[in-house]
């Protein structure tokens, strides 16, 4: 069994470098979701016991000690509305379920004809409904997979898409060790906007996460964007993160990040200013966690996120 899902996994991922692709239609699936993750900038793949882990690595799922939802909202830059609601569950017998949401609502825009008289306005918008599976194949692996139903519109026209997210966890305890891969958005368009079909948004992470002894701190370091096309085969390393949570307390959190891919493709002239860096953290009231996530665009702006999280 074990080694039938690897060679699944492996073959999965072959296919997913080989027709890899530089862009993709739906491009706001590879935003981060969720403020913890935020601040550690996306480094993510490999963290555990966050139902948010259902959008970076389905096979962490089964991590989750209790039942968890949380939820967030993002005013993105240029008045950009985003915001997502995930929540996950064991069940006996079948494994873990997870269920999410994401959305984002680009506002309200003016359309003209070619002579710039006014038509009227019109609206565009994205939405993911994802929900996923993952069940533990040892006492230290376990596998997930994801269906995403993708909806987008802008003014009179739409698209609709279908994909499969796939993620494996593997677990060292006696390293504070873990490990993650995934492989998502893996699928095609069921409608096209106006006729020309365009590829989604393949993304192909791995990642680990290390607590070193006697050290209270979570240190992350994730490849993604894989499956992205390169000149050569290192370039396919240049997009990394690295993330650390400091566990000041049984309560409090802080964190931080960088992106790399995102601080070159923010980069304006000679200079990207903080473009790349993330700071957060969270803290536990009761049942509740807060988290909050700065994310700087150099000069091109800044993000902040807040999420709320619960266990049921």
């Amino acid at each position: 069994m074990k080694r039938s899902l690897a060679s699944v996994f492996v073959c999965l991922l072959i296919s997913a470098l080989t027709f890899g692709q530089d862009k993709g239609t739906y491009s706001f699936l590879r935003n981060d979701v969720g403020a913890r993750a935020a601040g550690l900038n996306g480094s993510f793949v490999s963290m555990t016991n966050d139902p948010n882990v259902l959008f970076y690595n389905p096979g962490a799922l089964t991590s989750l000690s209790e039942s968890r939802g949380s939820a967030g909202f993002l005013k993105h830059l240029l008045d950009v509305n985003a915001g997502y609601l995930s929540y996950a569950r064991s069940l006996e017998g079948i494994g873990t379920m997870g269920a999410g949401i994401l959305f984002m609502d680009y506002g309200s825009f003016t359309g003209t004809d070619e002579s710039m008289n006014t038509l009227g306005t019109f609206g565009a918008r994205d939405i993911a409904l994802v929900v996923g599976i993952a069940r533990s194949i040892d006492e230290v692996t376990s596998v997930g997979v994801n269906v995403k139903i993708i909806y987008s519109s802008i003014a009179e026209f739409s698209s609709s898409g279908l994909a499969v997210d796939m993620g494996v966890l593997y677990q060292i305890p006696s390293q504070n060790i873990t490990l993650g891969a995934s492989i998502l958005t893996l699928g095609t368009q069921l409608k096209t906007y106006s006729g020309t079909k365009e590829p989604l948004p393949l993304d192909v992470k791995i990642g680990i996460t290390k607590r070193p002894e006697h050290l209270p701190v979570l240190l992350n370091l994730d490849f993604h964007r894989l499956a992205d096309q390169q000149s050569d085969f290192l370039s396919h390393f240049s997009a990394f993160s690295l993330g650390a949570e400091f566990l000041m307390s049984e309560s409090v959190r802080l964190r931080l990040g960088y992106n790399n891919q995102q601080r070159k493709e923010l980069k304006l002239g000679t200079s990207a200013n903080l473009a790349g860096i993330s700071l957060g953290g969270g803290i536990v009231l009761g049942e509740y966690v807060i988290d909050y996530a700065f994310n700087s665009y150099g000069k091109i702006g800044s993000l902040h996120r807040i999420s709320i999280g619960s266990s049921f």
